[in-house]
């Protein structure tokens, strides 16, 4: 299945240094992929953005849902922002997948 265009936009990089652009906020009830922010992947986040514990669990979620140990995914700009750019060292194709499995998910909850 071909990503669709705006996650594209999202998903940047190539295999073995992909790039998420992400739009999170913070407080919300549960973690979760919310959908689409713009040109950013938007997530919900349980954590309060403070201390970084947002920042924690956005790595512990991204992590759990692409299934990939945490030392994968570094934080690479955004730390004090709602506007994120988390670096994956994965392939490409298997982010893209484990992206539109979860926002189907996502889009089915609706």
């Amino acid at each position: 299945m071909q990503a669709p265009a705006d996650l594209d936009i999202a998903v940047r990089g190539k295999d073995g240094a992909v790039q998420l652009w992400l739009r999170v906020q913070p407080g919300a009830s549960r973690s979760r992929m919310v959908g689409m922010h713009g040109e950013r992947l938007k997530v919900a986040l349980q954590a309060p953005p403070v201390d970084g514990k947002a920042n924690d669990e956005l790595i512990r979620y991204l992590a759990e849902m692409l299934d990939l140990p945490r030392a994968r995914l570094q934080l690479a700009s955004g730390a004090s922002s709602r506007d994120k750019r988390v670096d994956v060292a994965a392939p490409r194709a298997v982010v893209l997948a484990a992206l539109q499995r979860t926002l189907a998910d996502c889009l089915n909850l609706r």
